[in-house]
């Protein structure tokens, strides 16, 4: 299974987070399968890939350490593929997320890690 991590800390409150990230979501091309106050789950939208290549993100809303314009999100990206090659699918989707959500207007990042 291929799984890769990136932890931001964004300059937005809490409360506009959800909005921003189902945008980003959006313009990525995956569909929100379930939300809650600190989790977001997305899938890759079926039909370009193999079933086994779909790639499924979680978000993780740390809002326990959230400060008033500070938040912690952890994006961790996977699917069921064996990552054998350096430049898989689940790879190659991580990659652009990231991108996104670095060029992402109103998302201001403060710091970010990958892994």
């Amino acid at each position: 299974m291929a799984r890769y991590t990136s932890s931001y800390l964004v300059n937005l409150p809490l409360n506009q987070l959800p909005t921003i990230i189902n945008k980003i979501l959006q313009s990525c091309g995956f569909e929100q399968v379930y939300q809650a106050t600190d989790y977001v789950m997305a899938r890759e939208i079926p039909g370009q890939v193999a079933f086994s290549k779909l790639v499924t993100i979680e978000i993780l809303i740390d809002s326990t350490k959230a400060k008033s314009n500070e938040v912690p999100v952890t994006w961790v990206v996977t699917n069921d593929e064996l990552p054998l090659q350096t430049s898989n699918h689940c790879r190659q989707r991580f990659e652009e997320i990231q991108q996104m959500v670095s060029q992402h207007q109103p998302w201001h990042l403060v710091a970010s890690a990958t892994s």
